[in-house]
């Protein structure tokens, strides 16, 4: 006997329909996406483009030592209650323009509610008046509620970046609380911060945005200014940092156009560049390191969205260094590519490699011959340069990245092989080093740290310089089963003289302590 459970039903049926409203952590774990800071401003920044904007300006905010807020300011259409209302809703949906770069509708909360204990906005467009809401992340947490700014505040913030860049229509994001920004600035830990992010920031967006900031009608400006004096400490404009941008190709006949033929999308075209071997410029270095900066670069509406990787289609290898592949996302993405919330990097379907095994030029050449040609030009390049070097192990923890990632474009690693750690720790200070093999690990004699560092505060990765020199010196004691009577004198040899040095610079600071 037969029921109608014994057939599959291909459609699950319902019964009606329930409200079920997000729980106020919905909007925790919105705030806890993982952006990091340059990439929640570039979100902004976004919002700022689809906006219509021309000038975007990034202010810092500083009270004497302290930094007390960062504002994202632009002179774009500009917003009234009703679409502000729906900007400050999570989820908030509008209808986005096909060549817009918002998608999701959470980016402003969620970049800022990350980074910052409150968030700001206010907006003022040609025909209505200034208005602005505030978000507070404990209190949004609880029961979404909105606050709403007072008029008269709202249109003194548009008076305060009048013409700079506001003039009769724009948007101010105010950032509050920032998590980020150092507890205490004394000492000049404020300027130390700013100095590194900022360069971080103008770098991501430069890069991410660069077309954009090609464009003659295209401005941002990163500023600091003390909020007492009104004095400008810094103000400087961000360059476009084109990841394509070298002089000559080198190959002759690139970059060549790619046609990728994917089911139920058409021809995705791809665009197959060789950069020139040993390239020194910031538009090739900015990216990672070697394994980081080869192959897919995404772009959707002008916006590069995923910089570097290969997306399936095989493994980065050092090779292919040179090689980089521009992605021109299609309007519709189908199932093939997804975008990620933050914007900084683009899943794809086993469809896409498949569709690159397929691919093809106007002359009938296929993209796998653009990966065979890219790694043909650094392998001559490495021959006529006589840079065969020998295989080593490459440095790892205690070492900055932007080291690492050099020794790893400079130096081949041996396959298969954990780095070598490079850390302080205590010896008898008869020793400026001492080597564990069994830990893979360098150990430099914190008993001197604070004269090499001269005094200031250490972390991780402190000292590039000397733990650089001191790896040059010993990465060979890892590669060998033991070390014969010349290495270890050499051993005995460096030990002495760095030893010397070091006790050198501790009477030095000791010196300097006592005047």
């Amino acid at each position: 006997m037969s029921s109608d459970l014994d057939e599959w039903q291909f459609d699950v049926p319902t019964s009606g329909s329930k409200r079920l409203p997000p729980d106020p952590r919905y909007v925790q774990a919105l705030s806890s996406q993982g952006y990091a800071f340059e990439v929640a401003i570039a979100d902004l920044v976004d919002n700022s483009i689809d906006a219509g904007a021309r000038d975007v300006v990034i202010h810092f905010l500083r009270d004497g030592d302290q930094l007390v807020s960062l504002l994202v300011v632009d002179d774009g259409y500009g917003m009234n209650d009703d679409a502000l209302d729906v900007a400050m809703t999570v989820g908030g949906r509008r209808d986005y323009q096909a060549s817009a770069l918002g998608m999701f509708g959470t980016g402003l909360k969620a970049a800022s509610l990350s980074h910052a204990e409150s968030v700001t906005v206010v907006s003022k467009t040609k025909r209505t008046r200034a208005t602005g809401r505030r978000l507070i992340a404990a209190g949004f947490q609880s029961d979404f509620q909105c606050g709403i700014v007072p008029g008269d505040y709202c249109q003194s913030l548009i008076d305060r970046y009048y013409d700079k860049p506001i003039t009769w229509q724009g948007t101010v994001v105010r950032w509050d609380g920032v998590k980020d920004f150092p507890k205490h600035g004394g000492g000049g830990q404020t300027d130390r911060y700013l100095t590194k992010v900022i360069n971080k920031l103008g770098l991501h967006l430069g890069l991410h945005l660069h077309r954009f900031l090609a464009r003659d009608d295209f401005n941002i400006t990163i500023a600091v200014e003390d909020v007492r004096t009104r004095a400008v400490y810094l103000n400087f404009g961000v360059e476009a940092l084109d990841p394509f941008g070298y002089p000559v190709s080198g190959k002759a006949g690139y970059p060549r156009e790619y046609t990728a033929p994917i089911e139920g999308i058409g021809g995705v075209k791809i665009s197959g560049h060789i950069w020139p071997p040993k390239s020194n410029l910031d538009e090739y270095r900015a990216v990672g390191g070697v394994q980081d900066r080869q192959g897919f670069y995404f772009y959707r509406n002008d916006r590069l969205v995923q910089a570097g990787g290969w997306n399936g289609y095989r493994q980065a290898d050092a090779h292919l260094a040179l090689a980089r592949i521009a992605v021109d996302l299609p309007p519709a993405l189908g199932d093939v590519f997804r975008l990620t919330v933050k914007k900084s990097g683009v899943e794809t379907s086993p469809l896409f490699p498949a569709a690159l095994e397929r691919a093809v030029d106007h002359q009938g050449e296929s993209f796998k011959s653009y990966i065979d040609d890219a790694d043909q030009v650094y392998r001559e390049a490495r021959k006529r340069a006589g840079t065969s070097r020998r295989p080593a192990i490459l440095p790892g923890k205690g070492l900055v990245p932007e080291v690492r990632r050099t020794f790893e474009e400079e130096l081949p690693g041996i396959p298969g092989e954990e780095p070598v750690s490079l850390l302080w720790g205590r010896l008898p200070t008869d020793q400026f080093f001492g080597i564990d093999r069994e830990e893979r690990a360098i150990i430099l004699n914190q008993h001197y740290r604070g004269a090499l560092l001269g005094g200031r505060r250490g972390g991780l990765n402190d000292a590039p310089t000397v733990k650089s020199l001191i790896y040059l010196l010993l990465h060979q004691v890892f590669e060998k089963d033991y070390s014969g009577s010349r290495e270890k004198d050499n051993l005995q040899l460096w030990q002495s003289i760095l030893l010397s040095a070091a006790r050198s610079e501790l009477d030095r600071l000791d010196r300097a302590d006592q005047q």
